[in-house]
């Protein structure tokens, strides 16, 4: 049974009415998910409705390792505070799909950049970084007591973010390396020996709030934010730190993730935040996410050497942009360090 007949006998179960799925088809990239759009055609007495859908399914194998429920459940939290297609319905042990998947609305009409392109914004980047920096901020400020989130994300102490957050990710490195890497267990040495201040606010963290994971109109509107499959609670810093690294700048050292300038991102993220910036706080997470990063390239480098996922993206992941979080890291630790 093909993928598009699995998902019509799923989708004509769920709404209890005949649906016909088209335009079935993929879409490239997506390093912890296979993703696809779909249009679902669902019969009626007055001619039926179509329905524009985005499957998100489990691969056979990732560049990461993250919780479907967890996203999922992260959607479900930030729908109408922060703009993100709404999620329908998850389905943990796959069903007819054969591997776990959730269903969400497709955003139509929007432009996702390459993080690797050259000023992909052009002349609307200041009226999209003013968003994106905002809309930061107020992620920040979204009350998660009784969110959908809470189901599935533990809460850490505010003094504890960081140690969780670099346990996580340097078990990553330990786990999956297949070379010394020097500089970056040198990065991981100063951050244990130098831990930041406390979070000042325990907040949803997006996990991967950059340049590439939102999508726009062309026309200096942001429509969604995208990728939420690292979402997790902890320390809103840690946000910051990934949406500026440079591996994210389009190549332009006066603007962050091809946006604006730092100065500008942190007013709006104050301003939309409640909460300020501590400079040792954002050095800390700065260098923490090129840590991060290179975990996530060293996982990528050994699934795609294994055979398990040959997806291209991993490829690259293993070689190009591990190769520059090394030169990152590098420059960051000479720079702590009074070298």
């Amino acid at each position: 049974m093909s993928l598009a007949d699995q998902l019509e006998t799923y989708l004509t179960d769920l709404w209890g009415a005949p649906t016909t799925v088209t335009n079935l088809s993929r879409i490239p990239g997506g390093a912890s998910r296979e993703t696809y759009r779909l249009d679902a055609q669902i019969a009626g007495e007055t001619g039926g409705a179509t329905r524009g859908l985005i499957l998100r399914r489990d691969p056979t194998g990732s560049l990461i390792d993250t919780d479907r429920r967890l996203e999922f459940l992260a959607y479900r939290t930030v729908h109408g505070h922060v703009p993100v297609p709404e999620a329908i319905v998850l389905e943990e042990d796959g069903g007819v799909l054969e591997r776990p998947f959730f269903l969400m609305e497709r955003i139509d009409g929007g432009i996702v950049a390459s993080p690797f392109a050259g000023d992909p914004y052009g002349a609307h980047a200041k009226g999209l970084g003013e968003q994106f920096f905002t809309t930061l901020g107020k992620l920040a400020a979204l009350d998660h007591e009784n969110a959908p989130i809470r189901e599935a994300a533990e809460l850490p102490a505010s003094e504890d973010c960081w140690r969780i957050a670099l346990d996580q990710w340097s078990t990553v490195i330990e786990a999956d390396e297949q070379h010394p890497q020097p500089i970056v267990r040198a990065a991981i040495r100063h951050l244990r020996r130098n831990p930041p201040p406390p979070a000042q606010r325990i907040t949803i963290v997006h996990g991967d709030y950059r340049t590439g994971n939102f999508m726009h109109d062309g026309a200096g509107q942001i429509l969604a934010i995208l990728d939420w499959e690292m979402a997790h609670l902890g320390d809103p810093i840690e946000d910051l730190g990934w949406a500026f690294d440079p591996l994210w700048n389009h190549f332009d050292e006066t603007r962050v993730s091809g946006l604006i300038s730092q100065a500008e991102a942190i007013a709006l993220w104050e301003a939309g935040s409640g909460l300020t910036v501590d400079p040792a706080a954002l050095a800390w997470w700065s260098l923490f996410n090129a840590v991060k990063g290179q975990a996530i390239w060293t996982s990528a480098a050994k699934e795609y050497s294994d055979g398990g996922f040959v997806d291209p993206i991993l490829a690259i992941s293993g070689w190009y942009t591990a190769r520059r979080h090394d030169l990152i890291l590098a420059e960051r630790l000479a720079a702590l360090e009074g070298f």
